[in-house]
């Protein structure tokens, strides 16, 4: 199981990829922005991804991302907790979403919703 995380934050792909590692998920690969993210789909099995970035933000890159692989798991990770904001990104292609600050809890949660369909 391969996981890209996608976040400008570079303390936050740490965060994520700990996280991801506590709960048995070594392979984790990682982007700062949408667009370098796209570089690297290949072998992905599933997607956390970051809303506010610069060069494409998250919803940019997800819509990208539907355009070649409609089946892969996108989780949003982001601090936007407005439902408007929820509606859209699942709209577009997000599988789940988890509001910023996250417990290694709900990132597990999340991360097996998904990749259960």
């Amino acid at each position: 199981m391969k996981f890209l995380v996608v976040d400008d934050s570079s303390t936050m792909r740490r965060i994520i990829k700990n996280s991801l590692k506590r709960i048995g998920y070594e392979d984790v690969v990682d982007a700062e922005n949408g667009r370098e993210a796209l570089e690297n789909l290949n072998g992905i099995d599933i997607i956390l991804t970051d809303w506010n970035m610069p060069e494409m933000d998250g919803l940019e890159f997800v819509k990208q991302v539907r355009t070649q692989n409609k089946t892969i798991p996108i989780l949003m990770v982001t601090t936007n907790a407005a439902k408007d904001d929820i509606v859209e990104a699942l709209k577009n292609g997000v599988n789940n979403y988890i509001v910023k600050p996250f417990t290694p809890e709900t990132l597990k949660e999340k991360v097996e919703t998904v990749l259960k369909g």
